[in-house]
Order: C-alpha cells, then structure tokens, then sequence
C-alpha cells in the first residue's frame, strides 16, 4: 500500500483527535481491560498510527506494564507518535514504545508474534478488500484479538437538514470507493469486510457504532471536516461544482454561527 500525504496531514490528525476519542467505544475496551487484569506485560500492536491518537487515548484506559509497536510508513509522522506517547498505563505501570516504518497490509502472523492486542483507528476504509484480508489473517495467525476503531460507515445526518445533504454524502460515498493506482478503496464497506474477513478463520467479531457527534463547540473541526467532505464529492460528480458553491456557503456559514450540528457514523469492531 503506498499513499500520499497531505502537507497538513498532522494538523487535521491533532483536530480530529477530540472527536476521536469521545466516539471510541468504552464497551469494548472494558472487555479487553478485564481480559489483561493481572496478566502482566503485554505487547500492543498499532496499525496505521499516525501521530499516535490511538496509543495516548487506550494505554491509559488498560492496566499493566504495556509495549506498544507503533506502525506507519510516514517517519515524520511515526516521530511525533513516539515523542507524544503516554509513558502510564491504567494503574501506573510504564509503557514504553518502539516504531516500524513499513506497509502495513503486508504483515504476516510472525510480524505479531507475542501480540496481547493489535489496533487501529480510522484506517479500513482506505485499504482494499485483499489488504484487509491479509490484516486480518495476520492477526488471526498470531492468536491475538484485534481492535479496530472510528471506520467511516456512510450516511452522514445534518441538523438542520438541507435538500443536497443526501446527493453530496452519495457522491462522498462514491469517492470513497474509488480505484487509486490500481486500489479498490473500500470506503465504507470496509467494517463489513474486515468481519466477514475475520469470521473467515474462526473469530468471533463485536461491532458497536462510534459516531462522532459536532455541535458549536467543534465548529473548526465541522469546517475542516466538512470541506474535505465536499470536495470529495465534487471531484467524484464534478456536475455538483455549480450547487455545491452555494450549498458551501449555507453549511460554513450556519456552523461559524454555532447553529449547525453534524453526525458522522463509525463503527468499532473487537475481534477475538
């Protein structure tokens, strides 16, 4: 898998990371917290890992001494995660990390070996069908569970509601999906097939929504959000360019005025 990373990439991971973590689904953490009580140290794999998000906001969440393995194929992002990581777990026991430069739709079971855990946040939808296959087989292989969090389902809900809401989250959803060098992009089939892929060797799969839910106090992360989001969609039916200026307008508008509110689905999904 290779991509190609906006400039301010970093930027809109730090903004989002709010609204990530308010989302993320506490029930399935509890399951794994009860699972690791008492169990001693433990080696945590991280796919994707950005600028670390995920690690800050689940080490303190389990108890233990824990090591995570933080991986990513941007070494300026894999720094930031190593410099921001939480060094406490749940109960005060260190946690330590390492980074891994490298493509992570090609691991195989042995690259995780002795793994209590791997996880991602926002990552299966920009990942194909085959990628995430071999992510799940490689967890599947190691004998370890997987949590993999914030998957964009589709089926954005504005309030108030406007009459192109439903034409530009369809065309998003189409953008989504698209071909990129030779890439399926799931998009928001992504949850559904990295469960059937799971459920393919054997392991049981939970799934609990996690949506975000943006009101005035996210108004910068609504507009940032919500411009990515459009032109997505315009460059996915370039005929919406004309109504869409408008609808632009309305949308940023209302949300600088504090009056517009915006849910975007995910789902959580805990395998094993």
């Amino acid at each position: 898998m290779t991509t190609s990373l906006p400039p301010d990439f970093a930027a809109w991971l730090r903004l989002r990371e709010p609204a990530d973590a308010a989302a993320r689904s506490t029930e399935l953490v509890a399951d794994l917290r009860d699972r690791f009580a008492g169990r001693g140290p433990i080696t945590i794999h991280d796919l994707g890992t950005g600028t670390g998000s995920m690690g800050r906001w689940l080490a303190p969440r389990l108890p233990g001494p824990q090591h995570w393995v933080l991986y990513d194929q941007d070494a300026g992002l894999l720094a930031r995660a190593a410099a921001q990581m939480v060094d406490r777990a749940a109960d005060g026991a260190a946690v330590t990390a390492e980074v891994r430069q490298r493509d992570i739709s090609r691991l195989e079971p042995a690259d995780l070996a002795g793994a209590a855990l791997v996880t991602n946040s926002a990552l299966l939808d920009m990942l194909t069908a085959e990628e995430v296959r071999r992510v799940a087989a490689a967890c599947a292989g190691a004998g370890c569970p997987a949590l993999f969090m914030i998957t964009v389902t589709g089926g954005v809900a504005f309030d108030p509601v406007d009459p192109l809401d439903a034409e530009i989250d369809a065309a998003f959803n189409e953008h989504q999906r698209r071909t990129v060098a030779g890439r399926d992009l799931l998009g928001p089939d992504a949850a559904r097939v990295c469960a059937e892929a799971f459920a393919g060797h054997g392991v049981p799969v939970r799934r609990r929504p996690s949506p975000w839910r943006l009101g005035p106090a996210e108004a910068p992360l609504i507009a940032e959000w919500f411009t990515g989001w459009l032109a997505a969609a315009v460059e996915q039916r370039p005929d919406l360019r004309g109504p869409a200026t408008a609808y632009a307008e309305r949308r940023l508008a209302a949300a600088t005025a504090g009056q517009l509110r915006v849910t975007v689905p995910h789902t959580d999904l805990l395998a094993g």
